[in-house]
């Protein structure tokens, strides 16, 4: 058994970061998950071997944590588990290089800079962009304990997660494996680090604002289909006017003459052709939709659309088709009974499943792309506010999307006082995923001190207040529509609105940094030696 020793070490950790992750009732477990890894890193003098070690463990946390992604594409599923876990790799490896040439407490420094760097990193819109896993988003079931992302947003969980790891394996390593003394100077310092930001969160959640939502008139309905996206994209354009008539009549059971704004979630308006933004009157299958709005005046109506856009000549997305170039969106648009008055196409798009990196283009056709295109849908650039005539200045958010905290934050900044994450979780069948997915929405509500109104096609549909509560969830696999007054105010914009990531900027620095000091004294090294010789 000594043999296989170290390899059940890796596996325990990956187990133990799985078992800490939402929706589990062990998120405790997350401040003594890295135990086993550092413990590897302090006996294995090994670079190779460390290297496979950590491996195994960072695969089997991804593995146990997302392998719902299957569902959706099973060569996205095995390429996202396989490059994922060799990218969270480097951070290590990093770590145990700079240990050894910079010593043991920088070495440990280096250990959250090198991963709060791979984070920020991880989180930009490089092809293979996967925040899913980030270590802040353990606490996305508490956020009791987690007020105070509205200053760090999740890289503050991070350094709290990575800070209580090392000191509690400091204080066991020099009093229980190494025996050097009985000092229990470390274990002091991780309990206070591990509970001192739940007491200022708990304090801080007691000064919350008055609720103003129910002495606010005008509501919101929030919309929950339950429309198989299986079957939605691979029937006949004939289903459109039944998927329709499903989205129109839930709708119109909960409206009232106080809603003022209906939510839709992601692709409801889809058709195998898709749907052309200039011409949505022409399009002979919305008439139902036009009469739906025209019976309702008064609503502003944001909601889903696959669609397409003529464009004056070929860009880097565009398909030709006759002589035209076309862009093809994963996109959404608020629409009343006058006409569409903005557009909003998908930013961040999920690699393998919707876009993929030049450098893996040679493996296109090997991914499940539904509704996609050969090219990828277009993307948009800026982070512009929906404007809705009642008040209301819409952050929009389509699936995937809502796990960027500093991306969503850019919304509240530019004047949105309502997030709407429109999505279709359906594609993941009723697995882990879509819960995880709905409860990192509560992580936005608190960076951004702003309502979250949350249409799934298949659940979870909800309502989330700035402080992360989640109200009237609707469960899974149910059709549904929800209605809350929520107050079209302007917000108070948190410390993270206005200044971003910047922990995670400040590490990125010191990742720079120490890079830089010790290839400097690894050169250093490398002359004084050739010196000796002469």
């Amino acid at each position: 058994m000594k043999r296989f020793r170290n390899l059940f070490i890796a596996i325990i950790a990956g187990l133990l970061l799985f078992a800490a992750w939402p929706v589990s009732s062990f998120t405790f477990l997350i401040f003594v998950a890295f135990l086993p890894l550092l413990w590897l890193e302090s006996i294995i003098k090994s670079r190779k071997k460390f290297f496979g070690l950590v491996y195994i463990a960072m695969f089997v946390w991804n593995v146990a944590t997302t392998w719902w992604i299957w569902n959706a594409s099973i060569p996205g599923a095995v390429a996202a588990f396989v490059a994922n876990s060799f990218i969270m790799c480097l951070p290590w490896l990093g770590f145990t290089i700079a240990k050894k040439w910079l010593g043991e407490k920088v070495g440990y420094a280096t250990l959250i800079a090198f991963w709060m760097c791979f984070e920020y990193i991880h989180v930009t819109d490089w092809g293979l962009s996967w925040p899913w896993l980030t270590l802040g988003n353990a606490f996305a079931t508490h956020p009791q304990w987690i007020q105070w992302y509205e200053y760090t947003g999740t890289s503050g969980g991070t350094l709290w997660i990575l800070l209580v790891n090392i000191f509690l394996f400091l204080h066991i390593r020099n009093n229980y494996i190494k025996n050097e003394s009985k000092s229990y100077k470390n274990l002091l310092i991780g309990i206070a680090i591990l509970f001192t930001p739940i007491g200022l969160s708990v304090l801080n959640s007691n000064f919350r604002l008055p609720d103003k939502s129910k002495s606010f008139i005008k509501n919101i309905v929030v919309v929950q289909p339950n429309i198989d996206p299986y079957v939605k994209v691979s029937e006949a354009a004939g289903s459109f006017e039944s998927q329709l008539a499903i989205l129109i009549s839930t709708t119109e059971k909960e409206i009232d003459n106080n809603t003022v704004l209906v939510v839709w979630p992601e692709t409801a308006l889809y058709m195998p052709s898709r749907i052309d933004e200039d011409n949505l009157k022409e399009n002979y299958f919305l008439n139902p939709f036009w009469a739906f709005l025209k019976r309702h005046p008064n609503i502003s109506l944001f909601t889903g659309i696959e669609s397409y856009r003529r464009v004056d000549k070929k860009t880097k997305y565009s398909e030709e088709f006759n002589g035209e170039h076309y862009e093809s969106y994963n996109g959404s648009m608020l629409v009343d009974s006058s006409g569409a008055s903005a557009f909003y196409h998908k930013s961040m798009l999920v690699p393998g499943v919707e876009t993929l990196p030049w450098f893996l283009q040679f493996i296109d056709n090997w991914f499940a792309k539904f509704g996609g295109t050969t090219a990828g849908y277009a993307k948009q650039k800026d982070r512009t506010v929906l404007q809705e005539k009642n008040g209301y200045k819409i952050a929009p958010a389509i699936c995937y999307e809502s796990v960027y905290g500093e991306f969503m934050a850019k919304y509240v900044k530019n004047g949105a006082n309502l997030i709407c994450i429109i999505t279709n979780d359906g594609w993941w069948k009723k697995t882990p995923g879509h819960k995880q997915h709905m409860n990192y929405a509560r992580l936005r509500a608190i960076e951004t001190r702003t309502w979250v109104a949350r249409s799934a096609n298949t659940g979870i549909s909800c309502f989330i207040d700035p402080y992360g509560t989640v109200i009237d969830p609707q469960p899974y696999d149910t059709k549904a529509a929800i209605k809350l007054n929520i107050p079209a105010t302007i917000n108070t914009k948190t410390f993270f609105v206005r200044n971003g990531d910047i922990l995670s900027k400040i590490m990125v620095g010191l990742s720079v940094l120490l890079l830089a000091w010790a290839t400097s004294l690894k050169i250093r090294k490398h002359f004084l030696k050739k010196i000796e010789r002469r």
